[in-house]
């Protein structure tokens, strides 16, 4: 398995768990009987951690697709390269940080240090593609 996939694994697990905390999380502040209920009632805004481990969890499934996508389509054409490796080491501990800071209220370190590296792994992916393409085809 290439390092590229691994990452992928492991982005999937911390996506699980971004959901499971996130769950949990706004169980406790909005209670168990609003969890097993339709949910049709209106309820207050989400508050503290709760709040941040959600839009956290929210801004990980914006991106992942994105991601799990890129990873694909460099295993299906075999492209692999240090670009590849290093777009998913990017990535994968981007997304870590990010939930880890905006549980712990580190709105800049969240914003400017992790999602930027999450997204430059990407970008690296989408470069290391191109170049590719733009090699066999040039």
């Amino acid at each position: 398995m290439t390092a590229e996939l691994k990452l992928l694994v492991a982005s999937i697990v911390l996506g699980l768990m971004h959901l499971i905390a996130s769950s949990h999380l706004i169980s406790w502040q909005r209670g168990y009987r609003w969890t097993a209920s339709s949910r049709e009632q209106d309820v207050p805004p989400l508050r503290g951690v709760a709040k941040r481990v959600d839009e956290a969890t929210t801004n990980f499934l914006e991106t992942f697709p994105l991601f799990a996508a890129l990873v694909f389509v460099a295993r299906v054409t075999d492209r692999h390269s240090v670009l590849t490796v290093l777009g998913s080491h990017f990535y994968f501990w981007g997304r870590l940080g990010y939930v880890l800071a905006a549980a712990a209220g580190l709105s800049l370190v969240r914003s400017v240090l992790c999602w930027n590296i999450a997204t430059i792994g990407i970008l690296l992916f989408v470069v290391a593609l191109l170049l590719e393409y733009s090699t066999n085809y040039a």
